[in-house]
């Protein structure tokens, strides 16, 4: 088969989505299948094929988008700067799809709403489209608006305009996949999309990848007398690193015998550095910015923490567990369907600075737990996220877009 997977975000990206899309490129391609990756441009603005001569800038397209959709043209567009952006951009991402061309693909796998929307009107009819919704971008929106103590949120034009992209982009494809039951729940009761629309199975993880990563070492190590606490994220607000920070303040209060390491890039990285120094936690918070040795930092590290306000499935948690690592979370979203509570790591309320710092004290305190926990997250994770069950699922996504009424089995597309 021709696959393209395709999405609304920049690639090569910090996310999750970047990962995925390279890891089932990889093992589709080891299946005798052709893969495409297309995606925003990370570093100029541009919709592109990735490590092909085909891209197309923004720059040529959108002088004539804004002529078309003026003001006058099209007033409810304009009514908000970033309901406008985002949809100047997903034509831009049509556009450039429709000038690269789609006919000779047979699956289109789109990984995020906007991008399935913008497949779903462009796309040949021959065509099969599947979105795999990663995450709600529309809930993610309604915590920043009520952040913003905005009550009436759900009458302004971002809120609507979001909610529409969550419901039509989801629904315009053939099969919608989720990863977690959380996910379809949020998709059935929030955004009316057909519970027969969706197909919920977990990632894989490519522990063959991951552990040839590990295998080139890093050149950091475990402070002497110190446990390492690591914390892979984007730092964001979404991801909840502030109530980290109070929490290893707490934490520091009673005990100093840790380290902890933040792994990423974001755009709250000098909020909560400077919010690490007023906790007087600096010397014992490191910010180790985006760093290509995960896999090998996981090993010198005793704890891992994911303190999320929302979050789907992330694969810092799957990596996390397939290292032996217990994993302390808080109850956002997915995360309680990834990590047993007391056996494979402990888990909080979204906030709960106390009991946060109560877990990794806990944690740091009794060691015999501390490994019979990372021992159960290692062979539960081995288990769990295998990559080639998530690809026999896959596959029969794709068989069920492009036959939804053929029930032949689909071992032709192995």
């Amino acid at each position: 088969m021709n696959i393209l997977l395709a999405t609304y975000w920049p690639i090569p990206h910090l996310g999750g989505v970047w990962p995925f899309m390279l890891q089932v490129k990889r093992r589709l391609e080891q299946l005798g299948h052709t893969v495409d990756l297309f995606g925003n441009g990370p570093d100029s603005p541009k919709y592109y094929i990735v490590n092909q001569e085909r891209e197309l800038s923004k720059e040529f397209i959108l002088p004539m988008l804004q002529r078309k959709l003026n003001e006058n043209a099209n007033p409810l567009l304009n009514m908000d700067p970033w309901v406008r952006n985002v949809e100047l951009d997903r034509y831009c991402l049509e556009l450039s799809a429709a000038y690269f061309g789609l006919d000779h693909y047979d699956i289109i796998h789109a990984q995020d709403v906007i991008s399935a929307l913008a497949m779903s009107r462009v796309k040949s009819k021959h065509t099969a489209l599947v979105a795999n919704v990663h995450g709600s971008l529309a809930s993610e929106v309604i915590l920043l608006l009520q952040r913003n103590q905005d009550p009436g949120y759900r009458e302004s034009p971002v809120w609507k305009y979001y909610w529409a992209l969550e419901h039509y982009g989801s629904a315009a494809a053939d099969v919608t996949i989720t990863s977690t039951t959380w996910m379809k729940n949020i998709l059935m009761q929030n955004f009316s999309v057909p519970e027969q629309q969706i197909s919920t199975f977990p990632y894989g993880l490519d522990t063959d990848q991951f552990w040839s990563i590990c295998a080139q070492g890093t050149d950091l190590t475990a402070p002497d007398g110190k446990k390492v606490i690591i914390c892979p994220a984007r730092l964001v607000y979404i991801k909840g690193l502030h109530f980290l920070i109070s929490a290893l303040q707490l934490l520091n209060q009673r005990r100093s015998d840790w380290v902890c390491w933040i792994v990423g890039e974001g755009d709250k990285k000098e909020d909560l550095m400077k919010q690490a120094i007023q906790a007087g936690v600096a010397g014992n918070v490191v910010f180790l910015g985006h760093r290509s040795d995960i896999p090998a930092l996981l090993q010198q590290a005793d704890i891992f923490v994911h303190p999320s306000i929302q979050d789907n499935q992330p694969f810092s948690v799957m990596e996390a567990q397939v290292s032996g690592l217990p994993v302390v979370v808080s109850n956002a979203g997915g995360l309680p369907e990834m990590v047993q509570h007391e056996v494979t790591g402990l888990v909080s309320p979204v906030g709960d600075v106390n009991m946060l710092a109560s877990h990794l004290e806990f944690l740091l305190a009794h060691d015999e737990v501390r490994a019979n926990m990372g021992a159960a997250a290692k062979a539960w994770g081995t288990e769990y996220w295998s990559m080639d069950l998530m690809i026999g699922n896959l596959l029969k996504v794709y068989q069920r877009a492009l036959w939804p009424n053929k029930n032949s089995d689909y071992t032709h597309l192995n």
